[in-house]
């Protein structure tokens, strides 16, 4: 079936008339004349079979309908250009991945990996957008996600890369003598929003005593987690593959034990069906395997 689009023309023409609310302004604009603007937006109208403006002596002014076509217009004409300037800034023989990712796993764990992926494959460009919660991967716009194992990726390719394993981390400011049960204890505790009852799972499979398990303050995202321990504000439950830097250069203390049981896994999420970038993710995953080797 024939796609019913309009013009570049025609839509270029409505979009700058709905903006002036003058056919002479938008002719000016557009170096056309004034008829030649008219008889655009006539043609648009007949594709749609509705008037867009009401006309008053030379001035033009929007309808309900047109001022609803206006706006998904401007998108999708602001959108355009945007997507033609990138491709003509693209090196010739160069691919890109779209790739959707966890937030705080994304600035903490596989930015900072990169560099070394960029080395191995200098004509991929990897355009990485946050997602906190799973969604449908087909017709997302993504080439694949990096996100934990979830029923929301039946149907999937997907690949385990590692575990998320949790443990209390602070600053080593806070920690004031040797019993440090009874200072985890004591200290200020900080949830994470989607995981309230983290603290409580812990104490009861570690066996550590903790009153009040749930008080303390939450937050969205792991990284405002260690933003605030970072500060010093209290103990959190984060993975220990996001403060690795933190713990090894002394920032940061873990003296308590992870949780064997509170962990989840990070998987590499794919179509089922293969797209035009296969090629350019097959190396993406390849990298992406190595580099998880070595967290295990």
């Amino acid at each position: 079936m024939r796609r019913k689009i309009p013009s570049i023309a025609s839509l270029r023409a409505f979009e700058a008339a709905a903006r002036h609310g003058n056919f002479a302004r938008t002719a000016e604009e557009l170096s056309l004349t004034e008829g030649a603007i008219s008889r655009q937006i006539a043609r648009l109208e007949t594709v749609l079979n509705c008037r867009l403006f009401d006309r008053t002596g030379t001035r033009v002014k929007l309808n309900p309908v047109g001022v609803r076509y206006a706006h998904h217009v401007r998108e999708i004409l602001e959108r355009l250009e945007r997507d033609t300037q990138y491709v003509m800034g693209m090196p010739e023989g160069s691919r890109s991945l779209e790739i959707a990712v966890l937030p705080t796993f994304c600035s903490r764990w596989l930015i900072p990996r990169l560099s070394s992926f960029q080395s191995l494959y200098p004509d991929i460009t990897l355009n990485i957008a946050a997602r906190t919660d799973p969604f449908i991967l087909t017709g997302s716009g993504f080439d694949a996600a990096i996100h934990f194992e979830h029923p929301a990726w039946a149907g999937m390719r997907t690949r385990v890369l590692f575990e998320e394993k949790l443990v209390p981390v602070c600053h080593p400011a806070l920690l004031t003598n040797n019993n440090i049960f009874e200072q985890l204890n004591a200290l200020p505790r900080i949830h994470r929003r989607q995981n309230p009852e983290a603290w409580l799972h812990y104490a009861q499979q570690s066996g550590i005593i903790l009153d009040n398990p749930s008080q303390g303050v939450r937050y969205d995202l792991h990284e405002m987690a260690i933003a605030a321990i970072l500060a010093g504000q209290g103990v959190a439950m984060v993975p220990r593959i996001y403060v690795e830097k933190e713990l090894n250069k002394g920032a940061l203390v873990a003296p308590w034990p992870e949780s064997e049981y509170m962990s989840k896994k990070f998987c590499l999420v794919k179509p089922v069906e293969t797209g035009i970038n296969e090629h350019a993710l097959q190396d993406f995953d390849s990298w992406l395997q190595a580099e998880s080797l070595l967290v295990r």
